[in-house]
């Protein structure tokens, strides 16, 4: 379809402003970090300083906080890795009844309201659940946090895989098995390497997801462990602590964007 000159002119002009709209707050957070006042008004910006950096640095509140949303976030991501990618490849090469039901509830963590999904989780772990003879609590903490983010980290990791399988051909899988290479072989040289950018960019943004993540945190972590997001949110509120924050926020962003371009990448392409 070929669109007119005030078409194509309108058309670019709006692209320009959602641009902006999105990507406008992200710059002025950048440019505050390096502001040596420690206002956050606009445009009083007088100069640069890399002082605020270094004091993030040497802080340990930031540090620890940066460290424990790194920790949970990888520990989620594997475990998100290893459900979903078992539940693409039974939803993709196999047929059962309740398969849509499976699918569905394998997406709805992820459409869940994050507040709903943190009370339930919340309610499960603080109380003591029988099963026959034993009985355990599951409590709060580092781990309560992993399994709280790979239940809708999974949804991530699944949906990436189960879409690369479902756009390979299974003659793939057929002519494998005419040549005589058993099911390792087949994992091994046909099914893994047409899933393996899938899993990296599912992997990308499950880590991500989890980092990011705040609600849930808040009902799952307990009392004296804080990741990086719920650091940010206790202290963006405190006037001598918004200089670091904004670093934070801008180290996470130099971070991000260069992850998140490659999952896109990863997600659109293959391996060939």
């Amino acid at each position: 379809m070929k669109l007119s000159l005030p078409a194509r002119a309108a058309l670019c002009a709006f692209t320009v402003l959602a641009l902006v709209f999105m990507y406008l707050p992200l710059l002025v957070v950048a440019r505050l970090s390096f502001n040596p006042q420690k206002s956050v008004a606009w445009p009083g910006w007088t100069g640069y300083t890399t002082d605020w950096w270094s004091k993030a640095w040497e802080a340990d509140a930031p540090r620890e906080a940066l460290i424990n949303s790194c920790k949970v976030a990888f520990a989620a991501m594997i475990v998100a890795l290893l459900l979903g990618t078992l539940a693409a490849m039974a939803m993709a090469r196999f047929s059962f009844f309740g398969k849509h039901a499976v699918s569905f509830l394998l997406v709805l963590p992820i459409a869940l309201p994050g507040i709903v999904t943190g009370i339930a989780l919340q309610n499960t772990f603080s109380r003591t659940i029988d099963v026959g003879l034993f009985s355990f609590k599951v409590g709060f903490g580092y781990h309560s946090l992993i399994i709280a983010h790979a239940t809708f980290c999974v949804v991530v990791a699944y949906n990436n895989v189960v879409a690369r399988l479902r756009r390979s051909s299974p003659n793939l899988l057929e002519a494998s098995a005419d040549l005589g290479a058993h099911g390792t072989q087949t994992f091994r040289f046909i099914t893994f390497p047409l899933m393996r950018s899938a899993m990296v960019a599912g992997g990308i943004l499950a880590f991500a997801l989890s980092f990011d993540e705040i609600v849930v945190t808040t009902f799952t972590a307990g009392s004296g462990f804080e990741t990086l997001p719920v650091w940010i949110l206790a202290n963006f509120s405190r006037p001598n602590n918004v200089p670091l924050v904004n670093v934070m926020a801008t180290f996470v962003m130099i971070v991000s964007i260069p992850l998140a371009w490659l999952a896109q990448r990863l997600s659109e392409g293959g391996d060939g």
